[in-house]
């Protein structure tokens, strides 16, 4: 892990802020595009790609996101603090190989391995998503919901739709591979264009 004294910081318009003592911590194989702002303790792990004018913000608890994950362009990514019977707060914990839509907002939740956030989703406080489950595009999961392993929701409030069968799960995993991928090349162009 690298912290904002790395690389990423060099390029312009991506903003790497410490703030209350927290420094984000990005592994120096992640890709940040431009327009980025990383805020506080958040931590980003290897291969993982934060796409063009996303915010993750980090100021009042933790979030975490896992090697090979992604946050597509738009998104938001937050979290809450402690409270009276919540200690703990709402941090937002993302685990590796996840694939998180274009304009999604993800706020104080758990994101198994191999989850799929669809497009222009809400994922609110205290939800869950388990393995290889996904949210439908549009849909907003309501507080403390959990979509079990392996299932499909969708709708606003979303509810179960199907299980989801073993093309789909593979399919997501391509898309996983595609980013990483994709993040080299646009690492490397971007390189190229700004002459680093």
């Amino acid at each position: 892990m690298s912290s904002n004294t790395s690389g990423h910081d060099r390029r312009t318009d991506i903003s790497i802020i410490d703030i209350h003592g927290k420094s984000p911590k990005i592994h120096d194989s992640a890709f940040i595009a431009p327009g980025c702002r990383i805020i506080g303790d958040v931590e980003i792990g290897a291969d993982a790609s934060i796409w063009y004018n996303c915010v993750i913000r980090a100021e009042v608890n933790r979030v975490v996101i896992g090697a090979r994950s992604n946050v597509q362009d738009g998104s938001i990514v937050h979290c809450d603090p402690p409270e009276p019977g919540n200690p703990d707060g709402f941090p937002t914990i993302i685990g590796e190989d996840v694939l998180i839509g274009h304009l999604a907002m993800v706020h104080g939740c758990v994101l198994e391995d191999r989850a799929f956030v669809g497009l222009g989703t809400i994922v609110m406080n205290g939800c869950r998503m388990e393995s290889d489950a996904m949210l439908a595009a549009g849909a907003m999961l309501t507080p403390g919901k959990t979509i079990p392993a392996g299932q499909l929701w969708a709708g606003r409030p979303a509810k179960f739709l199907r299980d989801l069968p073993a093309k789909a799960k593979a399919g997501m995993q391509m898309g996983v591979a595609h980013y990483v991928e994709n993040g080299r090349a646009h690492a490397a162009a971007l390189a190229e264009h700004t002459g680093d």
